[in-house]
């Protein structure tokens, strides 16, 4: 979500980025959105780096990362993760 945040000040065009959090049934979900310039998605994954990274990222951590952009409509990046019992540290 901080790569979101950094890419919505960097390349959106937008005077203000929006967050939310919800915690429901094990489930976080964070979101980003902004109301900027928007970009076509598939045209802009490589695998490896950039939104494609940030997929794999949220894989890794058993979640999944919709990315969801318009040109002129700005960006939704919504990820969606399993919360994970905390276990005691010794």
């Amino acid at each position: 979500m901080q790569e979101a945040l950094a890419n919505a000040a960097r390349h959106s065009g937008a005077p203000r980025a929006q967050v939310s959090l919800a915690r429901r049934d094990g489930r976080l979900t964070v979101v980003v959105s902004d109301d900027g310039q928007g970009f076509d998605v598939p045209a802009a994954r490589e695998p490896g780096i950039g939104l494609a990274g940030m997929e794999e990222r949220a894989g890794m951590l058993g979640g999944q990362l919709t990315i969801e952009s318009q040109s002129g409509h700005g960006t939704r990046v919504t990820l969606d993760l399993p919360i994970l019992p905390v276990t005691a540290v010794r």
